[in-house]
């Protein structure tokens, strides 16, 4: 009775066994299938809502897509305006002529206007009158001759060169028929009836060509004013000679009416070269004012050697932007002109000036000699003191 009571519990804890090793056996190979099949995806059973705008709608509306704000200028901002440029009178000392020409470049080519001014150029309807407007501040700059700054400076004008735009005399004696030979010049000139246009042929020229013995018998005749009208003056033979008549123009117009002339320059007569056409500023200020005048004379100078170095197209710009300036006589003086333009205008040559002084003081002009600071000065050196 045990024995079979004992078979039936071993039966029992034989079958436990089985049954817990199969189990076990089952969970593992569940674990391996898990192991080797990929997750399923996870899905949103919710209704998902996307901003309007975000995403094209289904009604065939197009959708308003917002403008994004920019990252950066799209345009480049405005350029800055140039400073304003100084604004500046010069008065010539006659109508305008080819002897101008450093100005006429300057100014059209831009090379004022690089230094920052603005210069305009104006025609005196009496040439006496420029240096009157310079001296009383009516105008910043003015043009004439040297014998005429010296004549003025004497009578106390507030005036002083700063520049030289032609280094050699431009007028010279115009004396009508065939020249006598070179040892009787003196004597012909001598005896002829004269005329002038400026202050220096009357003042300067007059006295050295007229002797005061000849001045002294019964049928002297004075010398007299052609009040600009040269030609005409020796046309009509009013006058024998002329004192200070441009050598360039006048004996061709002359020429074209078929009357002669010949030339006596004032270097044959002992009278000191000079400058034959310099600017002038007002003396009071030229200290105050030399870096402007320094700005001046920066563009009259690359005016200068622009022509020099392209003679043919500063002739063309001239004629161009200045019809009247293009005729015969003109163009045929061009040349010789050219020949005399200063290259570098603010350079000063002192013992010139000087010479000068004496010589009037010598011919009984003036009676004093003023010093070369009071008459002209270089603006470069101005701005170094």
């Amino acid at each position: 009775m045990l024995n079979a009571f004992l078979r039936g519990r071993s039966l029992i804890a034989l079958s436990l066994a089985l049954i817990l090793l199969f189990s076990v056996s089952a969970t593992y190979a569940n674990e391996e299938r898990e192991a080797d099949t990929p997750e399923a995806p996870l899905s949103l059973d919710s209704d998902v809502i996307l901003p309007e705008g975000l995403w094209p709608s289904d009604d065939g509306r197009e959708a308003v897509i917002p403008e994004e704000a920019p990252s950066m200028a799209v345009m480049p901002p405005p350029p800055l305006d140039p400073p304003p440029l100084k604004q500046l009178t010069l008065m010539l000392d006659w109508y305008l002529s080819p002897q101008h020409a450093a100005l006429i470049v300057a100014e059209e080519r831009g090379l004022f206007a690089a230094q920052g001014l603005d210069i305009e150029l104006s025609t005196p309807a009496d040439p006496s009158i420029a240096i009157k407007l310079l001296s009383a501040g009516e105008v910043d700059l003015a043009l004439t001759r040297q014998p005429l700054l010296h004549l003025h400076a004497h009578e106390g004008a507030p005036i002083v060169r700063i520049a030289t735009l032609i280094e050699t005399p431009l007028n010279a004696i115009i004396v009508a028929g065939e020249a006598p030979p070179p040892a009787e010049t003196e004597d012909a000139l001598a005896d002829l009836h004269y005329g002038f246009s400026t202050r220096e042929g009357r003042d300067v020229l007059v006295e050295r060509l007229v002797p005061r013995s000849v001045r002294q018998v019964d049928d002297f005749v004075a010398p007299e004013s052609v009040h600009f009208d040269a030609a005409d003056a020796l046309r009509s033979s009013r006058v024998d000679a002329l004192a200070d008549g441009f050598f360039h123009t006048l004996p061709q117009q002359l020429a074209s009416d078929g009357i002669v002339t010949h030339t006596v320059r004032y270097s044959e007569l002992d009278i000191p070269r000079h400058d034959g056409l310099i600017l002038l500023a007002n003396s009071d200020a030229v200290s105050r004012r030399a870096t402007t005048w320094s700005r001046v004379l920066l563009a009259l100078e690359e005016a200068s050697n622009w022509m020099i170095e392209h003679p043919n197209e500063a002739w063309s710009l001239l004629v161009t932007t200045h019809p009247v300036l293009d005729n015969p006589i003109h163009q045929a003086a061009w040349e010789d002109l050219l020949r005399r333009v200063t290259l570098s205008p603010a350079a000063l040559d002192e013992r010139r000036y000087a010479a000068f002084e004496r010589y009037l003081r010598s011919v009984g002009v003036t009676t004093t000699e003023l010093p070369v600071s009071r008459l002209a000065v270089n603006p470069h050196l101005l701005m170094e003191r």
